[in-house]
């Protein structure tokens, strides 16, 4: 995801898709403690995309 995608968003879509990416993060996290196998760098990049929109949050309150 790109910085400049986020920008564009509104605070209602950026807050959809901060509560989309978490519920993601924490299935990912579950199943790597069940072996389930997956792309290890999966949450690391949504980890970053977290951090991106909550910066971009910030800036714009």
């Amino acid at each position: 995801m790109k910085t400049k995608d986020v920008r564009k968003k509104s605070e209602e879509e950026l807050k959809k898709q901060l509560a989309e990416l978490q519920e993601e993060l924490r299935t990912i996290r579950f199943g790597m403690a069940g072996s389930v196998k997956q792309n290890v760098r999966k949450p690391s990049h949504l980890k970053s995309d977290i951090a991106r929109i909550k910066t971009i949050l910030a800036e714009k309150q």
